[in-house]
């Protein structure tokens, strides 16, 4: 199964997002953190800067909302380019009915847990979804260290995947590098976010394409992998 790369212009340089969505060109995705100060303690940016964006690169937009209503918000991110939205669970108010909606819409659906969220109490509703995001910092501010104790949830989430068949993205995000991709994608994570790993290279398009190598290796001698 192939990993995917999304690099976190949480770490790029704000003032030159258009050359840093290009600097990475060869990633699978442009992870897009969104952040209102409320839910997270941290303001980044809007509908707006994603309208631009989305007209700067070719790289398909992943949308993370670390914002509060998003059932109110999260389908103008759609309709500003955003290929796949992601909002989180602790923040919505009816999640089936919004994943459905950024469905309809025409972009991938995500629901995002924080560290301390179960996976088990929303089993029922992984049908509904596209990705499955699982936290492995707080959210809220790039440049974290990974919690390991993280990887046990995401191996249950990957679990719970298998055990209802279903083709969900298990994305990871928060500490992701060299040192730890392995681990991540050993868990059951295939689609990696990753920030200051890639932006604070001296190639960053380089650093996506190892960390790839790194995660597809590691995935093919996966126990969940070679049982899929």
């Amino acid at each position: 199964m192939a990993a995917q790369i999304n690099p976190s212009i949480l770490s790029a340089d704000f003032a030159r997002l258009a050359d840093e969505a290009k600097a990475v060109e060869g990633a699978d995705w442009l992870h897009v953190d969104v952040m209102d100060n409320h839910f997270v303690p941290n303001l980044t940016l809007g509908v707006p800067v994603v309208e631009s964006l989305a007209r700067a690169t070719d790289t398909p937009l992943d949308c993370h909302l670390m914002i509060e209503a998003p059932d109110r918000w999260a389908p103008q991110y759609v309709e500003a380019g955003a290929g796949s939205v992601t909002f989180h669970v602790e923040a919505a108010a009816a999640p089936v009915r919004l994943a459905r909606e950024i469905r309809a819409k025409g972009a991938r659906a995500s629901m995002a847990l924080k560290p301390a969220t179960p996976i088990e109490p929303y089993e029922d509703l992984l049908p509904e979804l596209d990705m499955l995001l699982i936290m492995t910092v707080e959210p809220g501010f790039g440049g974290q260290a990974f919690l390991d104790i993280m990887l046990p949830k995401i191996r249950r989430t990957r679990e719970l995947i298998s055990k209802h068949g279903l083709e969900l993205w298990l994305q990871v995000d928060g500490g992701v590098s060299a040192s730890t991709i392995e681990r991540c994608a050993d868990a059951g994570a295939d689609v990696f976010v990753a920030g200051s790993a890639v932006y604070g290279a001296n190639d960053p398009a380089e650093a996506v394409r190892a960390l790839r190598t790194q995660a597809e290796a590691s995935t093919a001698k996966a126990s969940w992998a070679c049982d899929h």
